[in-house]
């Protein structure tokens, strides 16, 4: 069987015999919502554990609306005017808005780049910023969470007289799912605060892992925070494998989130009978696959479901590279995981985004990861800790070479936006 895989803007076809093929792991069928822009309006004006949007606006004298950054496919352009339009109708001024962009520790987004997110109309009439963790200048200090973590937040989102934050829920490699909390932290949070929050005490931890929120100390770290920082109102979505709305859930930033991550749960989550020897797997095509840091999620999304020393095979465009400076660093200088692991526990050695590279440790202790990726030279993969590939083809047939003729091989086309477990 050909499975389109998703790769950039495109697909790539592999082929799979029909009888090595245990599945192809999709998300659930979902009916896209008719009229989206009117839904939207609809959870404004009808939210979950909270006042309407207009009502919480009035005799407020600024605003500031959180946006995730270009790594989430959030339909800005369809949720940014019903949003931007209450506020203004409520009385505040359109110089008095401003449009924050939550990148975490990411770079930030401007120029074409910002006008695909949002639009150009909105680009030309709102005061668009980017949150710079590593400026802790533009931070104010909120105080110690229970487990400790110093807590540094945007000061622009907490000079705003109304906050309202804006993400996309979908499964999260370590928080469980995105959404909600996160666009606080670490969406606007320094790096003095994500130090711990993506420490090894925390990240090491069993329960925080994908699509899990019970005991995930990351999830309840970030919840705190994003109270101690605080959130007038929240606007999550979900989408389907088109990118078309599915959900919208508005209100209180706990119960609006909580709502919407039981919903997408169900659109998401797909399961197996039992362990697969291998897993082709995308990082979900742009903007997730941009760069090789962000495509380590498409290989924790097969880690779930593939044997012990069994195989991954990645595909994943990677068309910005490696990843930043500091991850590039890390991931070329380093040798042995099992050392990195060790180190990384002394916080003398920590690096921005080490992170990425030790949930990258957690696919390769498990199995061998095999790598297409048209972005970065052939040569430069060998040095990632996977095994590069010229082809996906190629792939396949390796698995096959290890595993024998019988292997069992599961395909996930959307990669990370899937979350694919074990039954029982």
């Amino acid at each position: 069987m050909r499975v389109g895989m998703k790769y950039g803007r495109d697909l790539v076809e592999v082929e799979i015999p029909d009888q090595n093929l245990a599945g192809v792991l999709t998300l659930q069928k979902s009916v896209p919502i008719e009229q989206p822009e009117r839904a939207v309006w609809d959870s404004l004006e009808s939210p979950i554990h909270s006042a309407p949007l207009a009502t919480l606006a009035k005799d407020r004298t600024s605003a500031c609306v959180v946006i995730s950054d270009v790594t989430r496919p959030v339909p800005n352009k369809l949720i940014l005017p019903p949003i931007l339009e209450t506020l203004e109708s409520s009385g505040i001024p359109r110089e008095k808005i401003t449009i924050l962009i939550a990148t975490g520790i990411h770079r930030p987004n401007e120029g074409k780049e910002l006008e695909e997110m949002v639009g150009a109309e909105i680009m030309r009439d709102y005061r668009i910023v980017n949150h710079f963790s590593q400026d802790i200048e533009t931070h104010e200090y909120l105080g110690l969470t229970q487990g400790g973590a110093p807590v540094y937040i945007d000061k622009t989102y907490l000079e705003a007289d109304l906050k309202v934050t804006t993400a996309l829920i979908e499964p999260h490699l370590m928080a469980g799912y995105s959404g909600g909390r996160k666009s606080i932290c670490p969406g606007l949070a320094s790096i003095e605060t994500m130090k711990v929050l993506h420490g090894p005490q925390i990240l090491e931890h069993p329960k925080a892992s994908v699509g899990n929120l019970e005991g995930n100390p990351l999830h309840i770290e970030a919840t705190e925070i994003a109270l101690m920082a605080g959130v007038d109102f929240n606007v999550n979505v979900t989408i389907d494998d088109q990118r078309r709305l599915t959900g919208i859930f508005s209100g209180d930033i706990v119960e609006s989130h909580l709502a919407g991550v039981r919903f997408v749960e169900k659109q998401v989550k797909v399961t197996l009978p039992e362990p697969v020897d291998a897993v082709l797997v995308s990082s979900a095509g742009y903007p997730l696959d941009t760069t090789f840091y962000q495509a380590v999620k498409g290989m924790l999304a097969a880690v779930e479901i593939v044997k012990q020393n069994g195989s991954i095979v990645l595909v994943a465009e990677c068309s910005q590279g490696i990843g930043s400076g500091p991850f590039t660093d890390l991931i070329l200088k380093t040798k042995d995981l099992n050392q990195f692991i060790h180190d990384i526990h002394d916080p003398a050695n920590f690096v921005i985004d080490q992170w990425q590279l030790e949930e990258l440790a957690k696919a390769a202790k498990k199995a061998d990861i095999y790598c297409y990726a048209d972005g970065i030279p052939y040569d430069q993969l060998k040095d990632l800790f996977v095994q590069p590939i010229r082809t996906p083809a190629e792939g396949i047939e390796r698995v096959l070479d290890k595993h024998g003729t019988d292997a069992q091989i599961a395909a996930l086309p959307d990669g990370p936006y899937v979350l694919a477990k074990v039954e029982n």
